[in-house]
């Protein structure tokens, strides 16, 4: 194995005594709902299971709406149990079909001349099918070695959530709300499957994963050890190092990661806190490109296994993390198959180091579709509003100013769209209806003429441009007519906000056995609908 040149460096040491439990606020309803995964437009009939924030604070004085005096804040903190999945109402019925023939099936539901408000809501079609074909996948290319923990923060739908646990997944959770949405699946997810993938963990999130029998979970600097040794002595602890993350869309090295030159110097701290540190972990980065970089972060993570067995640790476990693209799963998958060969074999007997990783964009990214309606259209010069651009101003030629049309949707940045900007994805409109008509495939009418467009969401902020530039049949799709956008199940939902009032879109469920009734039966029985 070619040597790895490590930078002299000393990891940073704090002293145990500087961390101190805080006390935590009594959840909203409104937290509460979210953390169930429910659609605001769910939340009334939910009303009766959902304690209030005056019951919480009968339930427990010491934490109502004041701020906690400097005594209380030391106190262990209560709370009124969560509602289990018996307690809540049954989840939406989950339909037949493809995306498209759900889609057709919801708009044929929706009269836009007389619906009430938010009746003609953009919405999703999400096919549970895909997401079975997906894992189908992993364990052809990998899943002799390499288990899946379901990155839940991906998308933590509930019948996503359901799937995973019936198909057997793990679970990487980075908070306690996800740990506590996965705990309350039907028929209950063991703490054994869960890692808590975070390595920068609030001291009341420890507490509570210990309380939960959470015990595997990461760190990548000393101060998170201390905190551990407090809050969680008996924690499995995994190391995530840094690796080579630059073709990546979301270089998460860039928050998250111990350099190799401080990696002796936090297992020698582990060792003088008495943690027992059992593996270690890296993640090249959310949608990583570049397949070469998972052998590369392989290699790294055998040199830091050999810095363990020096330090005194025998590690079990080698979390590879996520990065996980669709479009590229074979290669990626190639690379890891040899590199795992080389750098972990397993013995005569089958046996060695437990493998793992947290596949979330693969799983769900092409399983959910969202259908947006045109509410607004209007035009400026060159796509934007200044008056420098307004034909009516001396000197600007007709030809060279052709107005360029401004779609306006009803789903936008800060809602469904919001990974535009923080997970760095290019969307792309496809015409769903034509003057109300719907279209099975894309438009090939002759008469269409394609033209570059400006796609905008429905808030009063001028950030809220989904896509600057579009083609689309300008002279056919008029207001009313509803665009289609594929690959949206990845980073959408779960990041969503309801700025200006604006409401989530709903998801609609569906099956695209494509012809297979013992798959769609199958499925139905792994998610007991």
């Amino acid at each position: 194995m070619a040597a790895i040149a490590i930078p002299s460096a000393q990891p940073f040491v704090s002293d145990e005594s500087a961390f101190y439990p805080l006390s935590c606020s009594p959840l909203s309803r409104g937290d509460l709902l979210q953390q169930l995964s429910l659609s605001p437009s769910s939340a009334p009939k939910y009303s009766s299971v959902v304690p209030s924030a005056a019951h919480v604070a009968s339930a427990h004085p010491t934490t109502a709406m004041r701020k906690p005096s400097l005594s209380s804040r030391t106190r262990p903190f209560g709370r009124a149990p969560l509602p289990t999945a018996a307690d809540l109402p049954p989840l939406p019925p989950v339909h037949s079909g493809t995306i498209i023939d759900n889609f057709r099936a919801a708009l044929e539901t929706i009269d836009l001349e007389d619906c009430e408000a938010h009746g003609e809501n953009a919405f999703f079609v999400a096919d549970l099918a895909e997401v079975y074909r997906q894992h189908l996948r992993w364990m052809r290319e990998l899943g002799d070695r390499v288990h899946p923990f379901f990155a839940v923060k991906s998308n933590p739908d509930p019948y996503v959530l359901r799937l995973m646990a019936a198909l057997g997944l793990g679970f990487d959770c980075a908070s306690q709300p996800e740990i506590s949405a996965v705990m309350s699946l039907p028929g209950g997810v063991s703490p054994s499957r869960i890692i808590y993938a975070n390595p920068c963990k609030a001291a009341s999130f420890i507490r509570n994963a210990a309380k939960c029998g959470v015990d595997c979970m990461t760190f990548d600097n000393a101060d998170e050890l201390a905190k551990i040794k407090k809050y969680h002595p008996t924690a499995r602890m995994v190391l995530r190092i840094l690796t080579d993350d630059s073709s990546s869309l979301c270089r998460l090295g860039l928050k998250f990661g111990a350099p190799l030159s401080e990696v002796r110097g936090l297992l020698n701290r582990a060792k003088q806190l008495d943690v027992n540190v059992v593996g270690v972990s890296f993640h090249c980065g959310s949608g990583c490109k570049d397949p070469s970089l998972f052998g590369d972060a392989i290699r790294r993570a055998r040199w830091a296994f050999d810095v363990g067995k020096e330090v005194g640790y025998n590690f079990e476990l080698l979390d590879i993390g996520g990065g996980f693209e669709d479009d590229n799963f074979e290669q990626i998958a190639a690379v890891l198959r040899e590199a795992i060969t080389e750098h972990f074999p397993v013995d005569q007997s089958g046996r060695g180091v437990r493998i793992i990783a947290e596949p979330g964009r693969y799983y769900v990214c092409r399983a959910f579709e969202l259908a947006t309606n045109i509410i607004a259209r209007r035009a400026a010069r060159d796509g934007t509003n200044d008056d420098a651009s307004m034909l009516e101003m001396d000197g600007v030629d007709e030809e060279e100013s052709k107005p360029v049309t401004m779609y306006y949707i009803n789903d936008g940045v800060y809602s469904s769209f919001n990974s535009t900007m923080f997970d760095h994805q290019v969307v792309h409109p496809h015409v769903l209806t034509v003057d109300g008509e719907f279209q099975e495939e894309a438009v090939t009418d002759k008469a269409a003429v394609m033209e570059e467009c400006s796609i905008w969401g429905p808030t009063c902020d001028s950030i809220d441009c989904v896509q600057p530039k579009a083609l689309l049949p300008t002279n056919l799709i008029e207001v009313g007519d509803w665009l289609r956008w594929d690959c949206m199940g990845a980073y959408t939902i779960c990041a969503a906000s309801q700025f200006n009032g604006f409401r989530r879109s709903d998801v609609r469920y569906t099956i695209d056995a494509r012809a297979d009734a013992g798959l769609e039966a199958k499925i139905r029985s792994l998610l007991h609908v």
